[in-house]
């Protein structure tokens, strides 16, 4: 069982870095750092938004707007974090 759990909790630990990269290369993007016409950009960005979006879209709905800031990322890596305690608390023992 402690495998099962280690190996959930690794991929709870990649898809918040993926969480964090989407959330970097969109504010690269927003301020003209990196340009999404750059074929290597626009591949990455593209497969992080197919990535995270599904599990982002609807924290958007429930979230109200603050402004143009978006807060869903953040509550998804403390709900991912909360799950993955949940995980090591409960299921290992």
């Amino acid at each position: 069982m402690v495998s099962v759990v280690t190996l959930i909790s690794m991929i709870i630990q990649i898809f918040i870095w993926l969480l964090i990269a989407n959330a970097i290369l969109s504010w690269l993007v927003a301020f003209n750092v990196v340009n999404t016409r750059n074929q290597f950009v626009a591949t990455v960005g593209t497969f992080l938004y197919k990535i995270t979006e599904p599990l982002l879209r609807p924290l958007r709905n429930i979230i109200p707007n603050f402004g143009g800031i978006d807060i869903s990322p953040i509550v998804l890596i403390l709900l991912l974090i909360f799950v993955q305690n949940l995980m090591w608390e409960y299921l290992v023992r």
